[in-house]
């Protein structure tokens, strides 16, 4: 059982992700890549996301994810990488690969993580416009204040 779990400055690589998942007895493989988009949200238009994270919590909650997945889905091989920092639209941010001996738990187990990691994992994003910064999505950066 081997397991890659990886926060990157560096662009991430899809066929690295898919010889990272190569097994002859793995039937099943499947590799997700999320790309920074360019959205459009009133006059301005993302160009980059900059990713901030605290790398030990974070790291522990994808290997933790990377665990689970093995133990409800079968995954016998699994890939979750991370892009910290800036991010400009059109680059790969994230990659989600799994392993297994058939399809069904391979797709089962990589939109799992996908899903529980954009939830659980504390990285940040912030948006890069024309018109400057803003916060985009759930996860921001902590102020220090209870949420509760």
């Amino acid at each position: 059982m081997t397991g890659s779990v990886r926060l990157s400055r560096r662009p991430l690589s899809m066929a690295s992700a898919a010889r990272a998942l190569a097994g002859p007895d793995l039937g099943g493989v499947v590799v997700f890549a999320g790309r920074v988009r360019r959205d459009r949200r009133g006059p301005a238009r993302v160009r980059a996301i900059d990713y901030e994270v605290h790398p030990g919590p974070a790291l522990e909650v994808m290997r933790r994810l990377d665990r689970d997945a093995r133990r409800r889905y079968g995954a016998e091989e699994v890939v979750l990488w991370h892009r910290v920092g800036r991010v400009p639209a059109g680059e790969i941010a994230v990659i989600v690969g799994v392993a297994a001996g058939h399809r069904a738990p391979a797709f089962a187990a990589a939109r799992y993580l996908i899903d529980v990691l954009k939830r659980t994992v504390p990285i940040w994003k912030t948006e890069r416009a024309r018109s400057g910064r803003r916060p985009r999505g759930r996860r921001h950066p902590p102020t220090g204040r209870s949420s509760g």
